[in-house]
């Protein structure tokens, strides 16, 4: 399978004080570490390593000095001279994400400063590469060289992954639409028309919608009552058991969504729109909602990554409507209750219909009609795997979780330089 390359963008969020001169320390370190080797015309790994080993900067910065500077010294690049400043380079060793869906921040990134002393931040990565992010996350993507740099005052975090993917199909090909409705009654809904435009038998995942629903609450309840005990540490080990479980069962049902695709001849898959969807979605409680839009987005993303990964392609629709608007002639219908749909056109065959059966069915016809973009075409980098370019990320405000404080966070030791 061929391997594409992407460069995902995190965009570290308002660290503090402390924070923002421990990266300016390491930057500084950085340049001066790099400008004295190149000086030196340091072109083997261990003459750079009998300059940078003074300096005070994390094993995993210099052993990627150890790697560069070689390369500017003529193996690759033969540089003249050094221009401005370069971004700080990291072993993938070095750098760690965590995901905390509970809190304000979802991602949180470590950045090494020295050797046994690491710093922790929120970061709010490009809404457009979350794919790739939950694939760095379940282990289904390869972390490569990172990059830390500042860029009118922000501070960002480049991070190089890379994955397998199977070559996607011949453009001329006749592709058939698959629908994937994301909801709260059923967590996916899967269907498609056959070669008669005749729905097929849908999937639907409302038992997994159950789950869901039972941990969150189950999540909040527990969280008030340690709260009021001050139990903090409990909090947080429960909470991360909790999350783990509803993240099993995200894997689990974008998984058989992909499987489901599979067995369809020429198969793409066509979701709704997030960015349309963060715009209506309005789920009562302020956590709730968030939560919830934590959970379509991860669904999102993973159903995207792994079909990707399969050679199927991705395709997005706006969702406007899709659950109001009758399949079969178009017509706007009622949701008398949360499952069913009721068409109001005298004249359509359909009358009753299975709510999210129908929204799925929309989706797919949309795509189906014209309605849509290939995800694999804008991010994927399947069309030009060569593309390892970062586009700007999300700019995000709000208060700073006591969580990313990560000096409390257990250390772990940078690889040596020697």
């Amino acid at each position: 399978m061929p391997a594409v390359t992407k460069t995902l963008e995190l965009h570290l969020i308002d660290p503090n004080a402390h924070k923002e001169r421990k990266l300016r320390e390491t930057s500084d370190a950085y340049q001066q570490a790099l400008q004295t080797a190149f000086n030196a015309n340091c072109t083997t790994k261990s003459a750079v390593n009998d300059i940078v080993i003074e300096y005070d900067l994390s094993g995993y910065a210099k052993n990627a000095l150890k790697q560069y500077v070689p390369q500017l010294c003529g193996d690759s690049y033969d540089a003249d001279e050094l221009h401005d400043e370069h971004p700080v380079k990291f072993t993938n060793e070095g750098i760690r994400l965590d995901h905390q869906p509970q809190n304000h921040y979802e991602w949180y990134a470590k950045i090494p400063h020295h050797d046994d002393y690491h710093l922790w931040f929120p970061a709010a990565p490009n809404p457009e590469q979350r794919p790739w992010l939950e694939a760095l996350h379940a282990g289904d993507a390869e972390m490569g060289e990172c990059r830390l740099l500042e860029r009118n005052g922000k501070w960002y975090l480049h991070i190089t992954a890379s994955r397998e993917v199977e070559a996607l199909s011949a453009s001329d090909t006749e592709w058939t639409p698959v629908g994937v409705d994301i909801g709260d009654a059923a967590l996916v809904t899967v269907c498609h028309r056959d070669e008669r435009s005749t729905p097929t038998a849908p999937d639907i995942y409302s038992d997994e919608a159950s789950q869901v629903r039972h941990l969150r609450k189950t999540y909040f309840t527990a969280t008030r009552r340690l709260q009021r005990r001050e139990s903090e540490r409990i909090i947080e080990e429960y909470g991360d058991s909790l999350w783990e479980r509803i993240d099993h069962i995200i894997h689990r049902v974008s998984r058989q969504v992909v499987e489901r695709a599979q067995q369809v001849e020429n198969p793409v898959l066509v979701l709704e729109n997030l960015q349309y969807i963060r715009e209506n979605i309005d789920y009562g409680a302020f956590m709730n909602r968030r939560l919830h839009g934590w959970a379509f987005a991860k669904l999102h993303a993973q159903i995207q990554y792994k079909a990707e990964e399969t050679g199927i392609p991705v395709a997005t629709v706006n969702p406007r409507n899709t659950s109001k608007e009758c399949h079969a002639c178009g017509e706007l219908g009622t949701r008398p209750e949360q499952g069913t749909f009721c068409c109001m056109n005298d004249e359509c065959w359909v009358g009753e219909y299975q709510a999210d059966v129908n929204a799925a069915l929309n989706i797919a016809d949309r795509y189906r009609s014209g309605e849509s973009q290939l995800q694999h075409n804008r991010d994927s980098g399947q069309k030009a795997a060569g593309d390892d370019s970062a586009t700007d990320g999300a700019s995000l405000t709000g208060p700073q979780d006591s969580h990313s404080e990560g000096e409390t966070r257990p250390a772990t030791s940078g690889t040596n330089a020697s």
